[in-house]
């Protein structure tokens, strides 16, 4: 009787253990905070009162980014599924250009307001590098995908982009907040660039004389 017992057990086991899912891999870690400029209250080119408006730059604009003066040398105005946004093509006299991305993004939940997301960009090496649909590491920093596509643009000024076009884009963030994308204009190589979110305040414009 014990024998037969213990065979029962052991059987039941078993069947346990096929039938037990396996672990899920574990999920990326949750994007931070990212320091927003709420615009709720948009007046004489500043938003809330506040801040500077950086929707309101134009091209021949002076721009002081954190302690950084530039001049805008042109601008892309792109679109993807109901989404809009621009890059300013910033030159600080140095030979190093930058971009500088500002798009609105409007309240999810109703009542809630919309707000901007100002980021600065610095192009990186890519090595040959192509955007991976899942994490991807580059120098050694983890990323995760957060949102890839293909939008349309306008070039306004000198951007080195055509008129007109199609660009592919991939983005993705670091733990520590740090975005990286990916984007090439269609039958083109892959460039990429580094971003962290302004703070709310950082950007003062100087316009171009009338």
């Amino acid at each position: 009787m014990l024998i037969l017992l213990l065979g029962a057990y052991i059987a039941t086991t078993r069947q346990d253990r096929k039938a037990r899912p396996a672990t899920p891999p574990p999920e990326p870690p949750p994007p931070t905070d990212v320091p927003v400029i709420p615009v709720s209250a948009p007046v004489a080119g500043r938003v809330s009162g506040d801040y500077a408006d950086p929707r309101t730059i134009k091209v021949g604009d002076r721009v002081d980014c954190q302690g950084t003066r530039a001049r805008v040398l042109g601008a892309l105005h792109l679109s993807c599924q109901g989404k809009q946004w621009t890059k300013y093509l910033l030159d600080d006299g140095t030979r190093r250009y930058q971009w500088l991305s500002v798009v609105e993004r409007h309240g999810q939940a109703a009542g809630t307001p919309s707000h901007l997301e100002v980021q600065l960009w610095t192009s990186v090496p890519t090595q040959g590098m192509v955007p991976a649909k899942s994490m991807l590491i580059m120098e050694g920093v983890e990323f995760f995908p957060i949102e890839r596509g293909t939008a349309a643009f306008r070039s306004e000024g000198s951007t080195g982009y055509p008129d007109r076009g199609l660009v592919d884009f991939a983005e993705y963030r670091a733990d520590d907040g740090r975005l990286l994308s990916f984007e090439r204009v269609q039958g083109q190589s892959w460039s990429a660039a580094y971003a962290s979110p302004l703070p709310p305040g950082s950007i003062e414009i100087e316009r171009q004389p009338a």
